[in-house]
């Protein structure tokens, strides 16, 4: 029987990338989940799995599914806002400012909607639960053509540090984590870029070459042991994972 089996996980962005990675990699330990995405999850609504396509920038939407979950299911013991976009990439002279928002209302609005929606079901319950926003090394540092997704990212790391002062002493562990490079359909979209576009866009480029990635499977232990190991657990809201291959 796996440790985790019979623990409840919310993934939001969980129809490609690392939030289906991860998706299936708790349903092989045991988990129950909740999955939901703006296309379809990866895995279909049934026994163990609450699968909706959710667009994370709806608060009733997102409401009407943290209901569906806890009917099923009862408490949630990990969220995962995983749910984020990278476009539009550029100059910012040349952005547009509909794209902008639109970006910041996925990757930051759409992640205080998330975390709102779960700090509502803990205190309902009063219990313990554990919240991980999934950032990116981009929150500390600028890149050039990157404008939005190093605001929206920084954002999110701001965002969790203050709900975790909020809510500690009301059983909310929260954390903006850092998963390090993960070869997604996210790095081939920054793979095609122009170094007009990104100029650090060849950096990206040795990396694939070299395979010097985290595995999701690496990804997904990490963030577990983040969540549920008493070991591993972090003083630090703000976390970076290690490299993989260090």
């Amino acid at each position: 029987m796996s440790e985790f089996e019979g623990r409840t996980a919310v993934i939001t962005g969980a129809s490609r990338g690392l939030g289906a990675a991860l998706a299936e990699d708790f349903s092989l330990r045991g988990m129950r989940l909740g999955l939901c995405s703006r296309s379809k999850p990866v895995l279909a609504d049934g026994e163990g799995v609450v699968a909706a396509r959710v667009d994370v920038r709806d608060e009733k939407a997102v409401a009407d599914f943290v209901r569906q979950v806890e009917a099923r299911f009862g408490k949630i013991d990990l969220w995962i806002n995983n749910a984020g976009v990278l476009d539009p990439i550029g100059p910012l002279r040349d952005l547009e400012l509909g794209a902008f928002r639109e970006h910041i209302d996925v990757n930051l609005s759409g992640v205080f909607i998330g975390t709102r929606a779960y700090v509502r079901h803990l205190r309902a319950r009063d219990g313990e639960g554990v919240l991980i926003n999934i950032s990116s090394g981009a929150a500390w540092h600028g890149y050039a053509g990157w404008s939005a997704y190093c605001a929206g990212k920084a954002g999110v790391d701001r965002l969790t540090e203050c709900v975790q002062l909020e809510e500690r002493d009301h059983g909310l562990r929260a954390y903006a984590v850092a998963p390090g490079v993960i070869d997604t359909a996210m790095q081939e979209r920054i793979r095609s870029c122009s170094p007009d576009l990104f100029p650090e866009v060849e950096r990206f480029l040795e990396m694939k070459r070299e395979g010097n990635f985290n595995t999701p499977a690496f990804v997904a232990r990490e963030l577990l042991a983040l969540a549920f190991d008493s070991k591993r657990r972090s003083d630090e809201v703000v976390v970076c994972l290690p490299d993989e291959k260090a």
